[in-house]
C-alpha cells in the first residue's frame, strides 16, 4: 500500500506479463508512479496523449513494429527530456547502441539496484511503503526476501554454467553425428544460434521466477503463505513450459491449455470442471499468461470459491464472434459459498486483471453471491502474437 503526496510518472514497457507487474512494483518502492504499456506502439500512444512521463523503463525485445532500442531512440528524439531504463534478457547494447544518456540493466533485475538508479535519475519519488501491521504484510521478512534473491543468484549461476556445459556436449554431439571440417563453420553458427536462443530462455525464466518470488512475499500473509504461493505458481509456470515443450514453442491449442493448466484441481471430485468451446491456437507468450492467470483462479476457489464447497463446480467456456473477431472467454463458479468481493487487491487479482492487459483485451472481475465469474475479451489477433 501506498500512500502519494505528488506524481512522477514512469512508463513502463515490457510484454511479459509477470514481469510488467514486477516491473511496476520496482517504479512505485522507489516512490514513482507506473504508467503500463505491453509493446512499443502502446509506449508512444501513451506518450503522445500525455506530457508528464518522467522516464521510460523498456524491455529491449518485445512484439509489435519496433523493439525497445528502437522505441528508446525515437522517444530520445521526440522527447529529449524523458530519462529512459533499458533491460535484456538476451541483447547488450554498446554505448553507440543505446541513446545518449540512457542506462541499461540485463534480467533478472537487481531490485535495489534499479530502485537506487530511478531515484538517481529522476528523484527520490512522492510515494512512501505505509509503516507498521501493512508493512509486515507486504513484506513479512527482509531476511527471507534476500535468502530468496540469494538462492536465485546462485541458481543464476548454476544456469551459466550448464550453458557453458551445454556447448560442451552440442560439440560432442556434432562429432558424434559424423560432421567434417567442411560443414563444421555452419554447424558452429548454427550451434551459437540454439545457445543464444537457449541463454535468451534461461534469462527470461529466471527473471519471471524471482518476479514470481518478489511479488509472492510482498503479499503474503505468512511466510507458510509465501511459500505455498510460490511453488504453485512455478509449477503452474513448469507446466505451461512442458505443454510448449511438446510443439517445440510454437505456440498451443487454447482448449488443452485450460486444460492443463485445471488438471492439478480436478482430482478429487469428477466433473467439477466443464469446459467448452471452438479450437483456436495460441501463441506461446499466451500460453503462459493464460496458464498462470487460470491458476490464480483455480487457488482462488480452493481456498474461497467454488472449489472449497463439494457441491462446488466452474464452468469455463470460449466463443469467437468471427465478424469483429474477438473471443469471449468466461470463468464462472457455482455451488459455492457465499461470495464477497475482497477488500484488497493480492497479486493474483492482478494477475488477472493483467492479462487483458498482456492481450490488448478488457478484463471484467464480479463478485455475485451465487458465485465468482471473471471475464476476458480480447482480439483473436492477440491470442497468435
Amino acid at each position: 500500500m501506498v500512500i502519494s503526496s505528488g506524481q512522477t510518472n514512469v512508463l513502463v514497457v515490457e510484454d511479459e506479463m509477470v514481469l510488467r507487474m514486477r516491473a511496476v512494483d520496482i517504479v512505485e518502492d522507489a516512490g514513482f508512479t507506473a504508467v503500463e504499456a505491453t509493446n512499443a506502439d502502446q509506449a508512444i500512444s501513451v506518450l503522445e496523449s500525455r506530457s508528464d512521463i518522467s522516464l521510460l523503463f523498456s524491455d529491449i525485445q518485445m512484439p509489435g513494429s519496433i523493439d525497445g532500442l528502437k522505441l528508446a531512440h525515437a522517444v530520445h528524439e521526440r522527447w529529449p527530456n524523458i530519462k529512459i531504463i533499458l533491460v535484456s534478457g538476451q541483447i547488450n547494447p554498446s554505448d553507440e547502441e543505446k541513446p545518449e544518456n540512457s542506462r541499461f540493466f540485463g534480467k533478472p533485475i537487481d531490485s535495489k539496484q534499479m530502485i537506487a538508479e530511478l531515484q538517481h535519475m529522476i528523484g527520490k519519488g512522492a510515494l512512501e511503503v505505509v509503516s507498521g501491521q501493512a508493512a509486515s504484510i507486504a513484506n513479512p521478512t527482509s531476511s527471507a526476501h534476500s535468502a530468496v534473491e540469494e538462492t536465485l543468484a546462485a541458481e543464476n549461476d548454476s544456469l551459466r554454467l550448464l550453458l557453458e556445459q551445454a556447448g560442451i556436449d552440442a560439440e560432442l554431439l556434432l562429432a558424434q553425428a559424423g560432421i567434417d571440417a567442411k560443414e563444421r563453420e555452419a554447424a558452429d553458427k548454427l550451434q551459437q544460434l540454439v545457445l543464444g536462443e537457449l541463454h535468451h530462455r534461461i534469462k527470461n525464466t529466471l527473471a519471471t521466477v524471482s518476479a514470481i518470488a518478489s511479488q509472492s512475499l510482498r503479499t503474503a500473509t505468512s511466510m507458510q503463505h509465501a511459500q505455498h504461493a510460490i511453488e504453485g505458481r512455478l509449477l503452474a509456470l513448469g507446466r505451461a513450459h512442458d505443454l510448449l515443450m511438446q510443439v517445440s514453442w510454437a505456440g498451443a491449442e487454447l482448449g488443452m491449455t485450460l486444460h492443463k493448466a485445471i488438471e492439478p484441481f480436478d482430482t478429487k471430485i469428477a466433473g467439477r470442471f466443464v469446459l467448452s468451446g471452438p479450437e483456436l491456437d495460441i501463441a506461446s507468450a499466451a500460453v503462459i499468461a493464460l496458464a498462470m492467470t487460470i491458476n490464480e483462479l483455480c487457488t482462488n476457489a480452493t481456498k474461497f470459491g467454488a472449489l472449497s464447497a463439494p457441491a462446488g463446480r466452474v464452468k469455463i467456456e470460449w466463443t469467437v464472434d468471427h465478424p469483429s473477431q474477438h473471443l469471449s472467454l468466461k470463468w464462472i463458479e457455482t455451488g459455492g459459498p457465499h461470495v464477497y468481493s475482497p477488500t484488497r487487491r493480492s497479486f493474483g487479482t492482478r494477475m488477472m486483471e493483467s492479462l487483458g492487459q498482456q492481450l490488448s483485451g478488457t478484463v471484467h472481475l464480479a463478485y455475485p453471491p451465487s458465485g465468482f465469474t471473471y471475464t476476458l475479451e480480447v482480439p483473436v489477433a492477440s491470442m497468435n502474437k
